[in-house]
């Protein structure tokens, strides 16, 4: 019978060696509230491997969850995907190198461009107008792009997107191989992705050269879990292991490590039946969603065309919009939260959202459907709102910035903070995004213009979570 790092952990736990070594706590039952996961937390000792040079039972657990999804060799993340992209780009960069980059990556990817002062070259997804979500980047775009911007080294894509879009990664391979360059994915929100029939495939059986999957956010593992993968011989992979030692914590968490391996051991037994009761609960609630007369899922329509066929489509998020009638995303998100104790992912102006997992019962679902039946016949349409926000949609989805600096170059000036009534015309010293998910507004270097303080201004107005403002509604400028 195969032995997990959980399993380890637990026989050492029981043993009498005594830990003249750290962590403080020693294992000891006295030790406060969370002496139970006490007894699971050690440090590198003799027979638990260590992360940056596995050789025995970390290597195991990170061969296991290679064999999982289908790559060459996997790394775990106690760091969380950020620290996966971080390393990703930087193993694969070199100082003031450009990189290609969907306009609507996360944040840790700016970051990254930071680091390395590198040079950002912007791949502009459009939009699903019917929920004003970010579509999938085509392959058509990635190839006109290379083309004009031959310098880029590589290409760092999200999919699927936040909010559950899925891009052709197989073809956009294809085509960024043919230009020799290398692809990273950032599927942080598809690590379900490729575990079953009728799913996504992953991006690292489609030919992807670096994959990043956050564990914690689709899949039962804890919070900060991540893994990166790595394929084919374009990728250095002892450059990775050095970037990653640097990016990642020196006493990495072995609770952490063991949630990662016992979530990969449960998958790689019960991966299949797990997912055929979530799809099928999945269909269960869409049917009951056609009743709704004003409030609409995500690809709902699409889905039911197609046989309820998710392959296409992250099975795990639901786009739940609002949009055109009397109540906006925040509002919506409010009463999921203050009448029905539900705890949404996040609120967008036209669209609240919701993560579905593998570990979501059907109270899960039927309290949901049952709360989104009642709020849906309180709720009016509203054709005027709707043609005014169609205007506003239209102006975010043409919007390319003015690029003035390099992000490093940027951040190294020292900024100033002003109103943002009086920011029209400056250059951004900062981020500005909307958290979750954490897609910049403006990225520091690019000029603030009046589409950029609209859009502020708008989310602001209903009550979205805005970074980098100020309490006085500044920003920073250079």
């Amino acid at each position: 019978m195969m032995q997990t790092l959980y399993d380890s952990l637990v026989n050492y736990g029981e043993s009498d060696f005594y830990p003249y070594h750290m962590p403080g706590h020693k294992r000891s039952h006295e030790a406060g509230t969370l002496s139970e996961i006490y007894k699971l937390d050690i440090t590198e000792i003799d027979g638990f491997d260590n992360l940056h040079q596995a050789e025995g039972v970390i290597k195991q657990a990170q061969d296991r969850a290679a064999k999982l999804y289908g790559s060459e060799e996997t790394f775990f993340l106690v760091n969380g995907s950020t620290c996966g992209v971080l390393a990703a780009i930087s193993s694969v960069t070199d100082r003031q190198d450009t990189i290609l980059v969907a306009r609507n990556c996360h944040k840790s990817v700016y970051h990254a461009a930071f680091l390395k002062e590198l040079n950002l070259r912007y791949l502009y997804p459009k939009q699903i107008t019917e929920y004003e979500i970010f579509d999938a980047v085509s392959p058509e775009e990635v190839k006109t792009a290379l083309e004009r911007y031959p310098e880029c080294r590589a290409v760092v894509i999200t999919s699927p997107t936040y909010e559950g879009v899925v891009s052709d990664i197989e073809t956009i391979g294809r085509i960024v191989h043919e230009k020799g360059k290398i692809l990273i994915v950032d599927e942080a929100h598809g690590a379900h992705f490729g575990l079953a029939q009728g799913i996504p495939e992953n991006a690292v059986r489609l030919g992807a050269d670096l994959v990043i999957h956050s564990l914690h956010k689709t899949l039962p593992s804890m919070t900060q879990t991540a893994l990166l993968h790595v394929n084919g011989p374009r990728v250095d992979h002892v450059k990775l292991q050095r970037y990653l030692s640097i990016y990642q914590s020196s006493s990495p968490s072995y609770v952490l490590m063991a949630s990662m391996d016992s979530c990969i051991s449960y998958l790689l037994e019960n991966a299949e039946s797990c997912f055929g009761k979530f799809k099928k609960n999945h269909k269960k609630f869409l049917c009951c969603m056609e009743k709704c007369r004003h409030i609409h899922i995500g690809q709902a329509e699409t889905l039911r065309k197609k046989e309820y066929d998710f392959s296409a489509w992250d099975i795990c998020k639901l786009v739940i919009s609002v949009k055109g009638t009397s109540i906006n995303g925040q509002e919506l998100y409010d009463m999921l939260l203050n009448e029905f104790h539900l705890q949404m992912e996040m609120a967008a102006d036209s669209y609240v959202l919701a993560i579905m997992t593998i570990s979501d019962g059907d109270e899960g679902w039927k309290r949901l459907a049952d709360a989104l039946l009642q709020i849906d016949g309180r709720i009016e349409y509203r054709i005027k709102d709707l043609d005014i926000k169609e205007e506003a949609s239209q102006i975010k989805k043409s919007y390319q910035p003015t690029v003035k600096l390099t992000i490093t170059q940027a951040l190294e000036h020292v900024g100033k903070e002003v109103p943002l009534e009086q920011a029209q015309g400056e250059i951004s010293g900062g981020f500005i995004n909307l958290y979750p998910p954490g897609i910049p507004i403006i990225v520091p270097g690019e000029v603030i213009d009046s589409c950029v303080i609209g859009q502020i201004q708008e989310s602001l107005k209903i009550g979205l979570r805005v970074q980098g403002i100020s309490e006085k509604t500044e920003v920073v400028i250079i």
